[in-house]
């Protein structure tokens, strides 16, 4: 029997080391389905140390620890794996961290922390404009790290619980904000309560005396006849086709529903 090339076991050798923590999740996912899934964290950090540390360390602390050594391998398994968190060193081979920081945070809704050796102002002032929410200067502590990623963690939830989606629709309950299509839909007031009345109860038939007094008040005395007119003013707003509505239902003799 002929003897493997040697080049064929260097190659192999190198994938193995790039795709070793990614099967280990995938490992640690499949046998542990019934359990809460863990929160997963992409890492990306040439340093090969410094890697093995961080995903060590992290993993220690209960985290799901998806790593890389490259920027396009790093973008590979965020569109891949959908991460919690991703944490960027700056100075990264074939995609370079600020590149890779635009792209994921226009790609998904995701925290975002950048390690540098670089402490300049305009350097942090860089990185966050570039989509991060948090900047780290080597060197750190690990301490230092877990705080802010639980305090990266804990906000990107809070905005996650403030924003609904309805397909083409995006809906921002804190701060009164609509898109459809990518594009700010201006609502009035009455018109963004009702609606976010709606999608609280999403899937919930609405009673018309309910939606009254939710959103017009409790001592609402007017003609009730303008509820429909703002359920029309929002379908016109916000439905593809206002006649043949996909989000906003009415539910003859009852009221109405978001589904």
């Amino acid at each position: 029997m002929s003897e493997t090339p040697l080049v064929f076991v260097c190659v192999a050798a190198k994938i193995l080391k790039q795709d070793l923590t990614l099967m280990l999740y995938r490992l640690n996912r499949s046998t542990n389905s019934n359990e809460k899934p863990m929160t997963k964290i992409l890492l990306v950090e040439d340093e090969g140390i410094l890697r093995t540390t961080l995903a060590q360390q992290l993993t220690a602390e209960g985290y799901a620890v998806l790593a890389a050594a490259d920027g396009e391998r790093g973008l590979e398994l965020a569109r891949d794996e959908k991460p919690d968190l991703c944490i960027f060193d700056v100075m990264l081979p074939r995609l370079d961290g600020l590149s890779l920081c635009r792209i994921v945070s226009k790609e998904q809704n995701v925290p975002i922390i950048l390690l540098t050796a670089r402490s300049a102002e305009m350097d942090r002032v860089i990185g966050l404009d570039s989509g991060a929410d948090d900047y780290i200067v080597k060197p750190f502590g690990l301490s230092e790290l877990l705080a802010r990623i639980r305090s990266a963690l804990r906000r990107a939830n809070k905005q996650n619980d403030s924003i609904m989606r309805l397909g083409h629709i995006v809906i921002d309950i804190a701060s009164h904000r609509v898109w459809a299509n990518d594009k700010e839909v201006k609502l009035s007031s009455k018109e963004f309560g009702l609606l976010a009345t709606l999608v609280r109860n999403r899937g919930v038939v609405l009673v018309r005396d309910t939606l009254l007094s939710e959103v017009w008040g409790m001592d609402f005395e007017g003609d009730p006849r303008t509820l429909d007119v703002h359920i029309r003013w929002l379908r016109m707003k916000l439905e593809s086709d206002p006649d043949h509505p996909e989000f906003i239902k009415t539910v003859r003799g009852v009221g109405y529903r978001i589904d």
